[in-house]
């Protein structure tokens, strides 16, 4: 016999956790205004001490960079309906290259290194996305992480252990 799935618990995560989810992704979203209107991208990116770098092609995302660069990225990990965790950052975007001379070269090598954590042939001859020449950052400002759980009790188990509990998170008003 099995029983009905509890109801799902909404919980905010704390900051360490936040950023736990940022460090083991290396896909999300980054959303930001074009003129008057929200446009949001999917980027490969890599967390580094309070900073997201990422690598862009000419085109609008930069574009809108240079008129606003205070944007939102998010990130998120699916298990289903009620069994997922997302991250959103808020941050300034900094364009990182060696002629606009508002990035030191020491800057502009941290964030290379970070990159060629992830894809090691980052900008060098053997890049497998050598059209995304422009290094950016996003110094994040603003971290804020939720989580929903439903957990669905076996017929064969039942939780009896403090241990097997559930954590308890404490919930915000909207239920988040």
């Amino acid at each position: 016999m099995s029983r009905l799935p509890r109801k799902p618990v909404f919980s905010t995560l704390t900051d360490p956790e936040s950023r736990t989810l940022l460090g083991r992704n290396h896909a999300g979203r980054v959303a930001f205004l074009s003129g008057r209107v929200v446009e949001i991208e999917a980027v490969h990116y890599v967390l580094d001490d309070g900073w997201l770098f990422a690598r862009s092609a000419e085109g609008l995302k930069l574009d809108a960079f240079a008129h606003n660069p205070y944007v939102a990225f998010e990130v998120d990990e699916i298990e289903g309906t009620f069994d997922w965790c997302s991250v959103v950052a808020h941050g300034t975007v900094y364009v990182m290259s060696n002629d606009d001379g508002r990035v030191d070269e020491p800057q502009l090598e941290r964030a290379l290194d970070a990159l060629r954590s992830f894809i090691p042939e980052a900008l060098t001859s053997d890049d497998p996305t050598p059209y995304r020449k422009t290094v950016y950052g996003i110094h994040i400002d603003k971290l804020q992480g939720r989580r929903a759980e439903q957990r669905r009790l076996s017929s064969r188990r039942e939780l009896t252990h403090v241990d097997d509990m559930p954590a308890r998170r404490p919930r915000t008003p909207d239920g988040f």
